[in-house]
Parts: C-alpha cells; sequence; structure tokens
C-alpha cells in the first residue's frame, strides 16, 4: 500500500523556470487592375473603389452558399462534436459541447483534440459536471494539449443560471473572443454570424486574391465583413463550419486541391494563377516573430528509503515535484525542481545553481543532510514553446535523507514553493506536460540502463556518485 501524497509548501528560493459535383474548370474572370489590398482605398479617378471589389454579388452568395453546404453535406468530416444534439435543455448541452472542443481546437490539430474531447466530455458532460472540478483535475485532464491557460478559462463561466446564447454575451466570458462566440452562437444556437480563423482567412483572401497583411487590424475587419456577407441565414452553424473545413482539408496553405474546391468558380487567385503565379501566394504569408531562448537546469530528484542503488526500488522512493505558480507560463502544473539560467552553463554550475535552491527551499544539503546515492546528467532537451525556445539541461538525482520523509516534512511552509512527493506508481498516473513526461521519460530509461549493467557486475554492490 502506497504512502498518501505529501503536498507542502517550501520556502522561497531561486525562481523556478518560467517553463457537390466537382468543377475542375473555373469560370474565366476579367483580371483586375491590382491585386486587391485592403490597406489602401482608392480614389474616384476611373479604378473600381476597393470597397466593391471586397463585396461579393448576390449571384456569388447564392452560389457559394448552394455549392458549399451541398460539399460539406457530403465530405463533412466525423467529428464527435458534430455528432451532438438539439436537447430539451434550449441547446445547452449542444452549446456546452461546442464550447469545450472550440477552446480545444485553438492552437490545435483536429486529430489531436479528438481524444481529449471524449475523455473530457465522458468525465464532465455538463457544465454542471465541470463546476464541481478542482483545477488540478482540469489540468490533468488537459496535460499535453498546450496552452493551458484555455484549460482555466473553461472553469471561469458562471454555472448558474443559463449558458450564454448570443455573441454579445458569450463575448463577456473569458477565454471566449469573436471567433469562438461566433462559432457556439451559430452552431449552437442559429444565430446569423460569421466566424472568421486562419482557415476561414485563407479561403477569403484566394476567393478575393487579397494580397494585404492578414494580421493587419484593417484587414481582419474586412475579413470578417466577408465572412458576414456570406452566412447562410437558414443553416448559419453548418455554413460556418463548412466554410473551415474547405480551410481545413481542401484550400490548404501549402497544397490545396483546387480541381476539387465546391467554391473554384468563384476563385479569384484561381483565375489569376491561370496568367501565372500561384494560388498559394494568398494570403500574403507574414513573418514569425523570433522565438526567445531560454536555458534550464531540470533536476530530477528521487528520495530513497534506502541507502543502496541496486536494493532500493521505485516501491521505497519518491520523486519530488514542485507546482509552478498560478500566473504565466504553465501556471499551477507540476514539474520537477528547476532553474532558469540566464544562458549556457557547464555542468559544475548547473549544478551549484540546483543544489543551492534544493539546500534555499527543502533544506536538502547534498552531501550533509542527505547521502548522495547516484548523480548523473540525463541529456538535453529542447521544448519549444509558441514564443519561447526552453533547452533543459536535465539530471537525476537519487538521494537518502536522514530522516525519510519526516524530515521533508518537517521543512517550514513558510514562502510560496509548494511541492509535494509522490511515488512511482503515482507519477507514472499523473497527467504531466509532455515536456515534463519527456523529462521522466528519459530518466526512465537511463535507470533501465543502469539497472542492466548493475545486474551484470558480480562485484559487490556500492554506491555510486558522479561529480
Amino acid at each position: 500500500m502506497s504512502k498518501p501524497t505529501t503536498t507542502r509548501r517550501a520556502k522561497k528560493g531561486t525562481d523556478i523556470s518560467s517553463k457537390p459535383s466537382l468543377i475542375t474548370t473555373p469560370i474565366k474572370r476579367k483580371r483586375p487592375t491590382k491585386h486587391l489590398n485592403c490597406a489602401k482605398n482608392e480614389d474616384d479617378s476611373g479604378v473600381t473603389d476597393i470597397e466593391d471589389l471586397l463585396k461579393f454579388s448576390n449571384k456569388e452568395i447564392e452560389e457559394i452558399r448552394v455549392s458549399l453546404l451541398e460539399w460539406y453535406d457530403e465530405y463533412k468530416r466525423d467529428l464527435p462534436w458534430r455528432r451532438l444534439k438539439d436537447d430539451d435543455n434550449g441547446g445547452e448541452k449542444k452549446a456546452y459541447g461546442v464550447w469545450v472542443s472550440e477552446i480545444m481546437l485553438q492552437q490545435t490539430r483536429v486529430v489531436t483534440v479528438i481524444d481529449y474531447y471524449n475523455r473530457w466530455m465522458k468525465k464532465w458532460p455538463s457544465i454542471h459536471h465541470l463546476s464541481m472540478a478542482s483545477l488540478e483535475e482540469v489540468n490533468e485532464m488537459w496535460a499535453g494539449l498546450g496552452y493551458y491557460r484555455r484549460a482555466r478559462f473553461l472553469l471561469e463561466i458562471n454555472e448558474g443560471g443559463s449558458f450564454p446564447r448570443t455573441v454579445s454575451s458569450l463575448r463577456k466570458i473569458r477565454g471566449i473572443g469573436d471567433y469562438t462566440a461566433g462559432a457556439i452562437a451559430s452552431i449552437a444556437f442559429n444565430e446569423v454570424v460569421p466566424v472568421v480563423d486562419g482557415n476561414v482567412v485563407r479561403v477569403l483572401a484566394r476567393l478575393k486574391a487579397i494580397s494585404a497583411n492578414p494580421k493587419d487590424s484593417a484587414t481582419v475587419k474586412r475579413f470578417w465583413s466577408l465572412a458576414g456577407q456570406l452566412v447562410d441565414p437558414s443553416r448559419p452553424g453548418e455554413f460556418n463550419q463548412a466554410l473551415m473545413e474547405l480551410g481545413a482539408v481542401i484550400c490548404t496553405p501549402t497544397s490545396p486541391s483546387c480541381s476539387e474546391c465546391p467554391v473554384a468558380v468563384q476563385c479569384h487567385a484561381l483565375s489569376l494563377s491561370r496568367q501565372g503565379g500561384s494560388v498559394t501566394d494568398y494570403p500574403l504569408k507574414v513573418v514569425k516573430a523570433k522565438q526567445r531562448k531560454e536555458f534550464s537546469a531540470v533536476c530530477v530528484v528521487e528520495l530513497s528509503e534506502t541507502q543502496d542503488l541496486v536494493e532500493g526500488s521505485e516501491g521505497t522512493s519518491h520523486y519530488l515535484l514542485v507546482k509552478r505558480p498560478d500566473e504565466g507560463l504553465l501556471a499551477g502544473l507540476w514539474e520537477f525542481p528547476s532553474v532558469l539560467l540566464g544562458q549556457e552553463f557547464e555542468t559544475e554550475i548547473r549544478r551549484k545553481a540546483i543544489d543551492e535552491y534544493l539546500k534555499t527551499s527543502f533544506n536538502l544539503d547534498v552531501g550533509k543532510t542527505c547521502k548522495v546515492i547516484v548523480r548523473e546528467d540525463v541529456g538535453e532537451y529542447v521544448h519549444i514553446f509558441s514564443h519561447i525556445r526552453l533547452k533543459m539541461y536535465i539530471e537525476y538525482l537519487r538521494i537518502h535523507v536522514k530522516g525519510g520523509m519526516n524530515f521533508l516534512r518537517s521543512v517550514s511552509d513558510d514562502g510560496n514553493i509548494v511541492w509535494k512527493c509522490v511515488n512511482f506508481e503515482e507519477i507514472s498516473s499523473m497527467g504531466l506536460t509532455s515536456g515534463v513526461r519527456k523529462v521522466y521519460t528519459m530518466v526512465q530509461e537511463l535507470k533501465e540502463k543502469g539497472s542492466s549493467a548493475a545486474t551484470r557486475d558480480t562485484k559487490p554492490t556500492r554506491s555510486r556518485k558522479r561529480s
């Protein structure tokens, strides 16, 4: 029987890292005087006004609606959130399911989201069920999906009362922007409003051959205006999903399947490509901001109840985990003790930083209050965030603490570092981030190699330390 998990606060120490017919021959369209550039307005000196070019004709609108919905009805992907039906509670069950899916889909691929979505809906099938969950439970369910602040936002909706039904009321909820509000309102409640995400921007930019910067605020407004012209008043939710689906599976960034596109006849970019250039010239490629480089020393600390390397087992040891601050990167999630470094350092300097952190925060004075059984460099691992490239230098430190777990429990809980010790079974089942899970896997692989070597060694067992 495993010992109960201990969660404590430690003294403040070194900073932790911030860690449906297919159209194949498009109708020829007259080439405009210039590509559409939303950043400028034309005068009235004989050139067609840019605002007129950024409108769909009534004929185009009708043709796009009919063709796109017919294509969607026949070829749409079978996704779990699309199977949701209107319920007797004013559509709130469907709205909840759509909401969860849209939050998960922000900056995450559909194929990745499906399993997470199914597990989530099984555990918390309604807002009422979710309201009884803790942030830690939600974080564990979300682990590996990335952009963890999205999970926190899911807990912040007011469970009392009815689910917001309009874009204006949905926008008042933290974490729900224009796109998510439009998706929920149109799909769950049939409000005739548009949605604009990356897929929709790409489709619209090609339909109108818009060469302006798609990130520019004026251009974004015009994309919303174009999407608003197209949305079908009788089937707004299905139309919005069809437009996004088109961008996801047909009108892709680098390899669009124009011969299979249901709206190829209306595509201005495709028409221009017949005269030179390429459909993929739209939308304009925007250079991404350079990622900030950060470096971190990560120490997987295993506290053993024995003083021997081989005789110790997973059942008699615990891993030290530290909880990240409640705000900032990976807020509120668990990780191994780590120290953010200002630059790349050699092993000796990294170990000194870790030793100081362990001593200051947990009174674990290596060689004094605790005996080192094994200490080895595990390797390096680079974890990529949207704006940070974090290079982690990982080491494994197995120690025997005089007084065992009672020693750690006696550590003063003054300060703001929250920690706990978990055994092998607990850490294996925890919802750790992909970065922390990778670090743990690297350590287990190292231990397995060491265990095999120790088994082959016929000499008396000795503690080993590599410094």
